[in-house]
């Protein structure tokens, strides 16, 4: 990466490395064909793009992902989406798949190895600072406002930070701090996560998102490497040793939070369960949701696929009305009826039809007097005239996957089962 004048921000000698290998076990069926980040979000993107859109519009022109588990969805997308960097511009997109380069028995055994087996690959842009992300959350960041206080504080490394309730906190890396912002602990997903002092039902939550100088991630990646029990990944091992021998400073996510005038509040949000899931996309639907996807100064970039626009049509005696809903293009809604809901990509509604807080995927077809409420429809799915789901929870719970919440999941295999 060539040399920058010392005015130029941050972000221009520094790379993007996006760890998108997660499973997502917990989104359940929704994550059987596709990894987590792949997984479509608010009417016409993927979870990845959010990183990734972060990153670009931060400013940072060079960019890596990591992917490992069911990758194909996930790089079919970027490959589709992501092409636009250019080499002749000074900038690059490599997709890392795990592919053996270290040994022949080793896929990527944690998140820091899925950095470290590809050193060579970041070696030769020769950045001068490294932000890790995790590709599955959804949020807007100006990674450059945490370059900065990495620089100015010159620590070993930054760890992104949001509070969060204490007793969801299990999940979660958590640290305590001190009044400079140096992480003095740092528990990998505790049991029992300790609260802030000054907010004893809240804990200080590591984003998964981390900025190293690229000469000290370097070190601690290959000094891992060569630390016998080491679990290889960034929560468990790189970042409490840091804290332990070197320079650990804490990021509060609302200062470099990207928010338009019609977001209140820091937006930041895990859709790593149905029941999250489904709600961050019902949100999108009311008049100001807490996710401003119409912010022409942060955009968020993804596969812009060629559609015809969406159509809403009287068909017989019925008519088409759709009352606070998303419609993506390739649309049609033919004498159905839409409350709170959110339709991807070429869905087709036919007559009799009514949706009520629906959050359903690309290519579906939803056939005459079907009523669906509180679900999430996946890709291709065919659902069958005059099916009710959302009215009968003990039904449900037979047919499809239902959560103590109310929220039910549909796929085509369960779809086939009902022999309809």
């Amino acid at each position: 990466m060539p040399t920058s004048p010392a005015s130029a921000p941050l972000s221009r000698r520094t790379m993007a490395y996006v760890l998108a290998g997660g499973r997502g076990s917990r989104l359940l069926e929704l994550t059987d064909k596709r990894v987590k980040p792949a997984v479509y979000f608010g009417a016409k993107s993927r979870i990845i793009d959010f990183a990734l859109s972060n990153a670009l519009n931060s400013g940072i022109r060079h960019i890596a992902v990591a992917t490992q588990y069911k990758a194909h969805s996930l790089i079919r997308h970027l490959q589709r989406g992501w092409n636009f960097l250019r080499a002749e511009r000074n900038e690059s997109f490599d997709i890392l798949p795990a592919s053996q380069r270290v040994s022949e028995t080793m896929w990527y055994e944690g998140t820091a190895d899925a950095v470290y087996q590809n050193l060579d690959i970041i070696e030769s842009y020769s950045p001068e600072f490294i932000v890790i992300l995790a590709g599955d959350h959804i949020y807007k960041m100006d990674y450059e406002i945490m370059l900065q206080q990495h620089v100015s504080q010159g620590a070993d490394v930054t760890v992104g930070c949001i509070e969060v309730p204490r007793a969801e906190a299990s999940g979660f890396g958590v640290m305590a701090v001190d009044e400079h912002h140096r992480i003095l602990s740092f528990l990998e997903k505790p049991k029992d996560p300790p609260g802030m002092p000054d907010k004893p039902e809240m804990a200080l939550a590591s984003m998964g998102i981390y900025v190293f100088s690229t000469r000290v991630l370097f070190d601690q990646l290959r000094r891992d490497a060569a630390e016998p029990g080491s679990s290889r990944d960034f929560g468990k091992d790189l970042i409490p040793y840091l804290v332990q021998h070197g320079k650990a400073v804490a990021h509060r996510f609302p200062s470099s939070c990207v928010r338009s005038s019609d977001e209140a509040e820091a937006y930041w949000r895990d859709v790593g369960t149905l029941d999250a899931y489904w709600a961050a996309n019902i949100d999108l639907t009311q008049a100001t949701p807490g996710l401003d996807l119409y912010d022409t100064a942060w955009p968020i970039w993804t596969y812009a696929e060629i559609t015809p626009p969406a159509k809403l049509t009287q068909d017989g005696p019925g008519r088409g009305e759709a009352i606070d809903c998303i419609l993506s293009g390739g649309c049609v809604v033919s004498g159905a009826v839409l409350r709170r809901s959110l339709l991807f990509t070429g869905t087709r509604v036919h007559p009799g039809a009514q949706l009520e807080e629906s959050v359903v995927l690309p290519g579906v077809e939803i056939a005459r007097s079907a009523r669906l409420r509180k679900v999430i429809v996946d890709r291709g799915v065919r659902i069958p005239e005059g099916l009710v789901v959302g009215e009968d929870p003990e039904l449900d719970r037979q047919r499809f996957r239902h959560t103590e919440s109310g929220i039910c999941l549909i796929t085509q295999p369960m779809v086939d089962r009902l022999g309809l």
